[in-house]
């Protein structure tokens, strides 16, 4: 029997918790990668998997890249995520919720939760009745917190615009063509940006009337889900789940920037080299998607206001040109070398 010691993604993991509450049908995964920078941080997925391997293997690699963005926002937090493990019908009650943030109070503070997929900020004020370790939160006025969707999108939006400057040379993404997967929060603040300035889009999502929702609004084409990584773009921006750039997607896709809000976009390590070998720029997943993490620490570390996060998003593009500078002048891919960069700043480099 595979021990989690044993998975492809440990990755050396300081702590698993594996969690049950009977009373209410909880099941979850709370995965700490690193508190070398500071309290494990990072939010919780509401999730159906097809067995529960397959959700360890999310907890564990969706840990390690918080670790890894975490350290290169410059952000005082370790890397930490949560699993709820969904039923087929996703019945997610007020009890599990509740038993899920009593289970992260038990922790002391050594991880930090947050909204992800499948988890509402609602749900976060719910976990804030049983532990005060979270962020995320509602908040009134101009005050830091609240959903951290606007302020990813905001940052792959910079990051966008970065990558068009580096591969196309170009200031401004007007008349520029692009593929969309996605069409949540983050890929709807994208696209919103990206209109505003002047872009052509096309969209797709496995919610096909979010997607004519977000077209209607934007004016964009929709496309399936199966055929948006293959059209014909300047930007292929994956803002949906992860491991999407395989060896065969990669060889089909036809634009020369990937760059996206996704998490563990990289089915393999390997992936991103395929990339670099086919000429395509990419924008390392945790660095440009960090936009929403940054709010939330803000919020929860208390060392700053709204210009605080507005000036650290702004700081994404240039950690990405570092990236890719480094890649261009040692000849490794930009993946490989935010790792590398990533690791030194959590001790492990």
């Amino acid at each position: 029997m595979t021990t989690p010691w044993g998975y492809p993604d440990f990755d050396a993991h300081e702590a698993l918790h594996f969690v049950t509450d009977e009373a209410s049908g909880l099941r979850a995964i709370i995965a700490m990668h690193s508190t070398h920078l500071g309290p494990a941080a990072g939010g919780t997925r509401f999730w159906h998997y097809a067995d529960d391997s397959e959700a360890l293997t999310d907890a564990l690699r969706l840990s390690r890249g918080m670790s890894f963005k975490n350290a290169m926002a410059g952000l005082p937090l370790g890397g930490g995520k949560a699993v709820i493990l969904a039923d087929s019908d996703r019945t997610k009650t007020p009890e599990m919720v509740a038993a899920f943030g009593r289970a992260v109070d038990r922790l002391g503070g050594n991880y930090v939760t947050a909204e992800d997929v499948g988890m509402s900020v609602a749900d976060m004020t719910a976990i804030a009745q049983q532990t005060k370790f979270v962020a995320g939160l509602p908040v009134a006025g101009g005050a830091v917190g609240g959903d951290p969707g606007p302020h990813t999108a905001l940052g792959v939006f910079l990051g966008i615009k970065a990558a068009v400057r580096r591969a196309l040379g170009k200031d401004s993404l007007a008349g520029l063509h692009i593929a969309l997967q996605g069409a949540g929060s983050v890929a709807g603040g994208v696209a919103r940006h990206a209109a505003a300035e002047g872009a052509r889009l096309t969209i797709a999502d496995v919610a096909a009337d979010r997607a004519q929702a977000l077209a209607a609004e934007t004016g964009a084409t929709v496309v399936g889900p199966s055929e948006i990584m293959t059209v014909a773009a300047d930007v292929f921006s994956p803002n949906a789940l992860g491991a999407i750039l395989t060896e065969q997607s990669i060889a089909a896709l036809n634009a020369p920037i990937v760059a996206g809000g996704a998490n563990n976009q990289l089915a393999t390590p390997a992936d991103g080299e395929r990339l670099q070998a086919r000429g395509i720029l990419y924008a390392p997943d945790y660095v440009i998607n960090a936009g929403g993490i940054i709010n939330v620490s803000t919020e929860y570390v208390g060392d700053g206001g709204p210009d605080l996060v507005r000036s650290r998003i702004e700081a994404i593009p240039g950690r990405l040109e570092q990236i890719w500078a480094e890649s261009e002048s040692s000849g490794r891919d930009p993946a490989a070398v935010a790792d590398a960069m990533a690791l030194r700043l959590i001790g492990r480099g």
